[in-house]
């Protein structure tokens, strides 16, 4: 059995259609079909999200007149190829 998660759109007719590549061909198969409306999600404010109040406002541009530069990132980990 496989599962696979995927977003999809109903058009105006309420119709939603589905087109998914399974890589089985000339077989028989169950498929079970469990739907979810996403509700948009309101933005949060910077204050939720833990900074304080003006934080962008204040902060915003504070390096211009002296970029950062990372002169040495270091050694990393050869890794085995897969």
């Amino acid at each position: 059995m496989q599962s696979i998660k995927l977003f999809s759109h109903v058009g105006s007719d309420g119709i939603m259609h589905l087109d998914i590549p399974v890589g089985i061909t000339d077989k028989e198969v169950e498929v079970m079909v469990i739907y979810q409306q996403i509700e948009p999600s309101a933005a949060k404010k910077t204050e939720e999200l833990g900074c304080p109040p003006g934080f962008f406002e204040q902060t915003y541009g504070s390096f211009q007149d002296d970029p950062m530069v990372i002169d040495y990132e270091g050694d990393f980990e050869i890794r085995e190829e897969i």
